[in-house]
Order: C-alpha cells, then structure tokens, then sequence
C-alpha cells in the first residue's frame, strides 16, 4: 500500500495539514472561548476521527491529490487518536452546547 498519490501529496503531509487545523482551532478556542469557536473545534474532531475509521474500514481510493490511506488495522497509537478524538468532539459538543445555554441567559 502506498501513501503516496501519483503526482499528489503524501500521506504524511495530509497529517501535518490535519495538524495546523486542529491546532489553529485550538487557539481560536483559547482566543475567543465562543461558541463558534467550539464548533470549528468539533468539526475539526469530527472530521479527523471520521478520517481515522473511514480509513480503517473503507478502501477509499485517491482523490485529487490525497492518497489512499486504507488500512485495515489497529494498533496503539491508531487506537489512542481515536480515543482522543473522540473525547475532543465530545467535549467540543459539551462546551458548545454549555456555551449557547449561557448565553441565551
């Protein structure tokens, strides 16, 4: 299996873009502490824990640029991004509803 596209983008670098993300959305969190910015937050986990289990079960060929990525194990540090993405989009979803009803008030 190759990570790499044909004249595309490897798989690494789809991961580092992934990063910047969720990294700028951190920071808008720690910015603004708003709503919105909650739910960039939770689109963000939502987006890269939908990324990690379509890639572990489906065998998504390349598109454009992004590679496929199929692959259909799971290993420790696999599971433990999981775990942490969806406990970020769990707690993204509480701090954006928490958010909302504070400021209905």
């Amino acid at each position: 299996m190759s990570t790499r596209a044909p004249d595309g983008i490897g798989g690494g670098t789809v991961f580092r873009i992934q990063g910047v993300i969720a990294i700028l959305s951190a920071l808008y969190v720690l910015v603004r502490g708003s709503s919105r910015a909650f739910l960039m937050a939770g689109l963000v986990a939502f987006a890269s824990l939908a990324a990690v289990l379509a890639y572990r079960y489906l065998q998504i060929p390349s598109i454009g640029p992004i590679p496929s990525m199929y692959e259909p194990v799971w290993y420790t540090t696999k599971v433990i991004t999981a775990v942490v993405e969806g406990l970020a989009l769990i707690l993204a979803v509480v701090a954006y509803r928490l958010q909302r009803g504070t400021s209905a008030s």
